[in-house]
């Protein structure tokens, strides 16, 4: 078992705050030190030039899949050169009518250094990293492969 933090920062300064002009932008921070300046997305009033909740959602659950899919792979001594993921999250009403971020489709491309898996060992390794993703298993989120 293991804990992960975070720390969120946001101030007003000395902008209006009412819903129209109050920033949006934060930071998030890690044990690590490490910042990331976040904000809402464009659609909700945010700037575009830094990450939103979303975003970080679908790149969270598209990198856990792939540090397990690598770690699998690596085990069954699959030399990985390259993998690549352009995933996609669809932010829309869920079954109780709330938005939500309700399918995350990922699209791995894997490259091989000699010898590629077959397509049967590849879908088996990718259907088993997503069963074995701690993240994925930690949302309610639809999550959907089609590997390139």
């Amino acid at each position: 078992m293991s804990e992960h933090r975070s720390t969120i920062e946001w101030q007003r300064g000395d902008a209006a705050f009412d819903y129209e002009s109050y920033s949006r932008n934060h930071t998030w921070r890690f044990e690590n030190g490490l910042g990331v300046e976040a904000s809402a997305a464009p659609e909700f009033l945010g700037d575009a030039a830094r990450i939103d909740p979303e975003e970080a959602l679908v790149a969270s659950i598209a990198s856990c899949h792939m540090l397990t899919f690598l770690a699998l792979a690596a085990r069954k001594r699959w030399v990985v050169e390259r993998y690549r993921d352009a995933a996609v999250g669809t932010l829309e009403k869920n079954s109780d009518g709330k938005l939500a971020v309700t399918r995350v489709v990922l699209h791995p491309e894997v490259e091989f250094a000699d010898v590629a898996p077959s397509t049967e060992q590849l879908e088996k390794a990718h259907h088993k990293a997503h069963e074995g993703c701690f993240i994925a298993n930690s949302v309610r989120t639809q999550i959907d492969l089609e590997p390139v």
